[in-house]
């Protein structure tokens, strides 16, 4: 709440739109920490609360809370790509029970779901660098496989791997929007193109997890 007087205070602002919970702390009981972004709703600090890295069970936790005392929750900001699915069998469906909406972010896994990684791993890329959330070893060889068939899909569709990629997630009516970080509007307008196509047919979608089920023996 502090953090969030600070915020309002150095933009100027009376209140924002939405105030996430970004992760949930571990030594934080989750009824203090929702109780928190009651109350920030309460003081008229935020119209809207959101919830980012949690869990599905963190979640149905959370969303107890807040409906107790009829805060409701607007989205869920969740980790989400063609590579990094495990918001699908439990969270995504809670979600549309509740009537949050969900907001993938990391589509398109650092880069690794773009044209970057097709000839392996560039010296000037993320996973090259000593630090950061995407190292070398992460992107295997079967990570490469995938991404160089998903490619040929792309292709085939009129698209980069990295529209394809946004297009992918933005088919599922539970998804509201993606997060895109781009480091050129050249690469921003790239992404919004994925707009342009976001239908798929059953036979591309059956190819495509085909793609991802892939295992290397």
């Amino acid at each position: 709440m502090a953090s969030l007087d600070q915020s309002l205070k150095r933009m100027g602002l009376n209140y924002v739109d939405i105030f996430y919970s970004h992760r949930p702390n571990p030594q934080t009981p989750i009824e203090e920490t929702m109780g928190a972004l009651v109350d920030i709703v309460r003081q008229g600090k935020a119209l809207y609360v959101g919830i980012s890295n949690y869990t599905d069970e963190q979640t149905r936790a959370a969303l107890a809370v807040l409906n107790e005392n009829k805060i409701h929750c607007l989205i869920h900001q969740p980790r989400y790509s063609m590579l990094d699915r495990w918001s699908e069998p439990k969270l995504l469906p809670l979600l549309k029970e509740q009537g949050v909406g969900c907001i993938a972010f990391s589509p398109l896994e650092q880069g690794v779901l773009t044209n970057k990684y097709l000839k392996g791993i560039p010296a000037d890329s993320r996973a090259a660098k000593s630090s950061g959330h995407l190292q070398t070893h992460w992107i295997t060889e079967e990570v490469l496989m995938k991404v160089k068939k998903l490619n040929e899909i792309a292709q085939g569709r009129g698209q980069s791997l990295a529209q394809m990629a946004i297009a992918w997630l933005l088919k599922d009516e539970r998804v509201t929007s993606v997060l895109v970080g781009a480091s050129s509007v050249t690469q921003l307008e790239d992404n919004l193109d994925a707009l342009k196509n976001t239908g798929f047919s059953t036979e591309e979608l059956e190819i495509i997890e085909s793609i991802l089920s892939l295992k290397l023996v």
